[in-house]
């Protein structure tokens, strides 16, 4: 057998066992192949394996010595070693050799040097490669893998950012959020309707996709549009809601224009017309609980222009309570309908208006949330502007707490 033939051989049966060795049994297995083959052995095995001629040969050493204990005789015991390396064997890990290296990568990505001009990763991502460079030129020689490990070691992991921290947050929204209780409360114990309103994201109309999943037969999901472009003929739709906090009941107003306060008074009217006036036929006034942006903003003009003009249609007074910025979370039509009607139309795509309605009109739930839905296709201009004028024709009566979040808007006799 030639050379070329035998070099092919060993690298092939080394290729199949080396999943299965350790170290020592690597070099063993390097040394009784190399004692197997004629003269030059060593050279070819390291040649076909890679192992160096230094670890072959310690190979040879350890199967000598086991001759030498006398393994031929059945009657002699011989233990294999509990470690791979002799004591010592083996690099030591830089943090031994290298004191400063943790000190010096924990400097790096500690958050206080964020915008700190002297800092050399103020303008590069943190990642194993930059620190891994940027510590090299600390004078550390360390390689990115080792970062990773380092950086495992003292605790860190990759991780994604979380919206926890609202922005701007006012010091008395805690108090807001009490206030906004008791009038909930209040209100409902009279036997008057309280209701959360907000507009739901946009959602575009068409065969597009849509997160989530739905139970479609094997290998068989359904096609949708590659690009997430607009139909012009299509568009889009403005779920509008209104959620009954007292009877669970849910209105959704699908508008195919503009979100403006508006559209938000309409959806309010059409939910008075369709449900509330059928199970508050005795109300005299009604309280909206509302975030402080979009459509019903607390600095909008035309919101209460438009309040005024639904307080005139109701008859009686309309009472809102604006949650402070940053806190629209806590508003309950999010979490109590908005999030249903998402899950229940998840993996399907909005393919026209009227599936639109469907879907947001069989929203049920287990605790009994029963949601209704109408198509709007009434234009609202935007940009309108209210006049000093027409704001001071809206008989508004601030809360002394907060008036900017709290006041009563009541009909003009």
């Amino acid at each position: 057998m030639d050379e070329s033939a035998i070099l092919d051989t060993v690298r092939t049966k080394y290729d199949l066992l080396r999943p299965l060795m350790d170290e020592r049994m690597r070099r063993q297995w390097a040394a009784s192949e190399a004692m197997s083959l004629k003269r030059g052995g060593v050279t070819v095995v390291a040649r076909a394996t890679g192992l160096s001629r230094t670890t072959i040969g310690e190979g040879l050493r350890e199967l000598r010595e086991r001759t030498n204990l006398g393994v031929e005789d059945e009657s002699c015991v011989w233990e294999l070693p509990t470690r791979v390396r002799r004591p010592g064997g083996g690099r030591h890990p830089l943090k031994e050799n290298d004191p400063t290296l943790v000190r010096d990568l924990e400097a790096l990505i500690e958050p206080t040097t964020r915008g700190d001009p002297q800092s050399p990763l103020r303008w590069t991502g943190k990642s194993t490669r930059n620190l891994a460079e940027a510590l090299s030129r600390h004078g550390h020689r360390v390689s990115y893998q080792t970062v990773a490990l380092l950086l495992h070691d003292l605790g860190y992991s990759l991780q994604a950012l979380r919206k926890t921290m609202p922005s701007g947050s006012h010091p008395d929204r805690d108090a807001q959020s009490r206030h906004i209780n008791r009038q909930v409360i209040a209100f409902q114990g009279r036997g008057q309707p309280v209701v959360s309103v907000d507009t739901k994201e946009k959602e575009l109309v068409g065969d597009f996709k849509a997160p989530g999943r739905e139970w479609q037969p094997a290998g068989r999901p359904g096609e949708v549009r590659i690009y997430d472009f607009e139909d012009k003929r299509l568009g889009k739709v403005i779920p509008r809601g209104v959620y009954d906090l007292t009877w669970d009941e849910g209105w959704v107003s699908v508008g195919v224009d503009h979100d403006t306060a508006q559209f938000a008074a309409e959806a309010l009217h059409r939910w008075w017309q369709e449900m509330g006036s059928q199970v508050y036929s005795r109300a005299e006034g009604l309280l909206i609980t509302a975030d402080s942006g979009g459509s019903n903003s607390r600095r909008s003009r035309l919101w209460k222009v438009s309040v005024q003009g639904l307080a005139d249609l109701l008859g009686f007074p309309i009472s809102v309570c604006h949650f402070p910025p940053g806190t629209s979370e806590w508003n309950k039509i999010e979490h109590r309908m908005f999030s249903h009607l998402t899950q229940n139309w998840r993996g399907r795509p909005l393919e026209s208006r009227e599936v639109v309605v469907s879907l947001i009109g069989h929203t049920t739930t287990g605790e009994g949330l029963e949601v209704h839905a109408e198509l709007d296709t009434g234009r609202y201009k935007k940009g309108i502007k209210v006049t000093d004028d027409e704001l001071g024709g809206v008989r508004i009566a601030r809360d002394e707490f907060h008036g900017e979040w709290n006041y009563t808007i009541s009909p003009k006799r």
